[in-house]
């Protein structure tokens, strides 16, 4: 029996006419029978799809496409282990609330629970990581799941966030009726603006412009808000904080940017007001161990990011741009109470550290054994990229490097969940989503090994990007903390292999870097030849931010470990 042909008005067909509807210009995925319908359908409605060698390599791949272009991003994997291996890239999305749809297959209806090749309930794996997951049977419901998934993947009514959705191979195959492929299940909607209440913009402008020292804190629901954010701060005089959510909304030479004084100012403010971010880890989850006294004020599109870990004297859910606006013309020309000397002082220490700092990146010392410390390779990329590149960090103890080191405009990491290994494949889906921008990944080699034959799929689908490994041949941050802690290493020391080598085998430019002064042409030689891989040999013995911060030895209250100290003390 010959394959059953993928027919134009199939299911399969149905779901590629959708996603085209959509604005869906590429699709990630790993290639496989229990989706080979959906595949070809794909293919021949002109939807580009981007292969990779592993299937949580795709769904990272579908987020940083959705997060760097506001699409929807697509990944498509097949059943069984295709799925398994996705669950981490979908944890990842489901932490980072990226608007992932993640596609799959299961085997006929016929052969269900019967022990078919790669039949596994994928929804019961997938559903507490993602905010709908569905099994779709019937033909005729498919175009209104797809919908509904969508939706809510792109956060329209609801935290944005991954959604899964699987199809028999069968159902793939069947043919849906015309009469329930109506035309509005293809329009494309626009994310719904979220209007606040004029009572409690009212009280906001009456507790910031009453306010001495304010803050402002910013997360992925103040993406859209650089604008009326820039002006809050020019009105205010508050300082301002950004976050890896929102990296690049508010230019470093705007005098509220006190980034390099963020443990000092956290702890002198007298109200703080939180745009679009939860209170994580990263925050001291609010506490007033570290905030002190601080009033709250939380302005959020979305309930989560509105009232975790810390409640706000007063909490706005609305659109953060809306809200912000709403907030200026309430003020109309009221005076801010904000303590200008305090802002300037905060301002002046900034600059002076970040000056020094990057005077000191190049002639950073090298180690004992000789290799060069991290900061010099991030000197002299810095040097060669500039500000309007795409920065994708990525490990353990080089991201703590990279996160201070490598300032951009457009900034990806690993994010809350600390899912190392995103660097490559996040990468390659910048440079394919950005083709007019330098994307470099400035990642670890333990992180890079996590997805190093995507290099594979860089060469393949030409993606223009630059890797830079910093090879220190161990899990860095992990050495110390069991040389400190416990005396002895055990299971953290890698070799320093050759990746270079390694690139050059999949067609890559590569070279491995020895030396500090052969860095400047190397990087400038390989950003001519994209995608290409730099091989950087780094000492292990360089300690950074987050070493020092007790970070890796994971302390009961806090992450860092003078906060901890501080909650304990504070707590009693």
């Amino acid at each position: 029996m010959s394959n059953p042909a993928v027919l134009p008005n199939s299911v399969a067909a149905v779901i590629a006419k959708y996603l085209k509807s959509q604005g869906v210009s590429r699709v990630f995925a790993l290639c496989g029978g229990h989706i080979m319908p959906v595949w070809m359908s794909l293919d021949a409605l002109g939807i580009p799809i981007v292969d990779v060698r592993d299937e949580r390599a795709a769904v990272y791949m579908a987020h940083a496409h959705s997060e760097l272009t506001g699409e929807l991003g697509v990944a498509l994997v097949t059943a069984g282990p295709g799925v398994t291996n996705a669950m981490t890239g979908i944890a990842n999305a489901h932490v980072s609330r990226a608007s992932v749809l993640v596609l799959s297959g299961t085997p006929p209806q016929q052969q269900e629970n019967r022990g078919a090749l790669q039949d596994m309930a994928h929804i019961d794996f997938v559903k507490p990581l993602t905010h709908y997951a569905r099994t779709v049977r019937d033909p005729d419901l498919v175009l209104q799941e797809l919908d509904e998934a969508s939706a809510r993947a792109l956060g329209h009514g609801t935290e944005p966030g991954p959604v899964f959705l699987d199809f028999p191979v069968d159902t793939q195959r069947a043919i849906p009726s015309p009469a329930v492929q109506l035309p509005e299940r293809f329009q494309r909607r626009a994310s719904p603006t979220l209007y606040p209440a004029p009572h409690d913009i009212q009280q906001v402008v009456d507790l910031l412009w009453a306010a001495k020292r304010p803050l402002v804190i910013t997360g992925r629901g103040a993406r859209q808000a650089s604008a009326p954010l820039i002006k809050l701060l020019d009105r205010l005089g508050a300082a301002y904080l950004d976050t890896g959510e929102s990296r690049g909304l508010v230019p470093d030479s705007h005098p509220s940017v006190v980034a390099a004084m963020r443990g000092a100012v956290m702890g002198q403010v007298d109200l703080v007001l939180v745009l679009g971010r939860k209170l994580d880890f990263q925050l001291a989850y609010g506490s007033p161990a570290v905030f002190g006294d601080a009033k709250w004020v939380r302005i959020a599109p979305y309930p989560s990011e509105l009232r975790d870990n810390r409640r706000g004297a007063v909490e706005v859910l609305s659109s953060v741009e809306t809200a912000l606006e709403a907030i200026l013309d309430a003020a109309g020309d009221r005076q801010s109470a904000a303590d200008a000397q305090w802002l300037q002082g905060l301002r002046t220490e900034h600059t002076m550290r970040a000056d020094k700092y990057q005077r000191t990146m190049r002639d950073a010392p090298t180690g004992q054994d000789g290799l060069m410390h991290p900061n010099q390779v991030l000197g002299a990329l810095r040097e060669a990229i500039g500000e309007d590149s795409v920065v994708v960090a990525d490990g353990g103890d080089f991201l703590s490097f990279a996160r201070v080191g490598l300032p951009a405009s457009t900034y990806l990491d690993p994010g809350p969940l600390g899912c190392i290994g995103v660097g490559t494949p996040f990468g390659i889906a910048a440079s394919l989503a950005c083709p007019d921008k330098t994307v470099v990944v400035a990642t670890g080699d333990g992180a890079f090994g996590f997805n190093a034959m995507e290099i594979d799929t860089a060469v393949r689908h030409q993606a223009p990007l630059l890797i830079v490994v910093a090879n220190n041949g161990s899990w860095a941050i992990e050495v110390r903390d069991q040389q400190e802690t416990h005396g002895r290493v055990v299971g953290t020391r890698l070799q320093f292999a050759d990746h270079a080598a390694m690139a050059r085998a999949f067609g890559l430019h590569a070279q491995r870097v020895e030396k500090a002064e052969d860095l400047p042409a190397a990087i400038q030689t390989a950003l001519q030849n994209r995608p290409a891989l730099l091989d950087v040999l780094v000492t292990p013995e360089a300690v950074s931010s987050d070493a020092k911060s007790g970070l890796a030895w994971v302390p009961d209250l806090q992450a860092l470990e003078a906060w901890d100290k501080a909650e304990a003390k504070w707590r009693g």
